[in-house]
């Protein structure tokens, strides 16, 4: 099984779930606060691999759900800027193993990648589900 890091926003019943079924499957976390991590936008962006921009952000942040904050029309300077000054703009959980970094909680990607142990309910992406409790959207 493989070792993970697991970078959270503490106290998102998303992340838990997540962190959950990991564990259930048999892997190890080394869980960090993403809240508090030292980020810098070379490191952060390796989170996200091809994936266009607006779906590195946390569609369940304030400032993306009110419309402050369009990830859709933000290059990728501005979103790294924007994500390194407000953290919970970030698209969670970051994990990485074996050297592969990834962002969000795709359940068939994390299945191809660390392998999962079948569940009744899908895991949802961070506090975004509509399935689970909402976070609270507080640092």
């Amino acid at each position: 099984m493989a070792h993970v890091i697991f970078y959270e926003k503490p106290g998102c019943g998303g992340n838990a779930k997540q962190k959950a079924l990991l564990t259930a499957s048999g892997h190890t976390l080394d869980v960090r606060n993403l809240l508090a991590a030292p980020w810098t936008a070379p490191e952060l962006e390796s989170y996200f691999g091809a994936r266009p921009v607006a779906q590195w952000f946390n569609m369940a942040a304030p400032r993306v759900k009110s419309g402050e904050i369009d990830p859709a029309t933000l290059t990728r300077e501005q979103a790294l800027a924007a994500m390194l000054a407000e953290p919970l703009l970030i698209r969670r959980p970051l994990m990485e193993s074996g050297g592969r970094r990834e962002a969000g909680f795709e359940h068939a990607l994390v299945d191809a990648w660390l392998g999962l142990t079948p569940e009744k309910a899908a895991v949802g992406e961070g506090c975004a589900s509509a399935t689970m409790a909402p976070c609270r959207t507080e640092a």
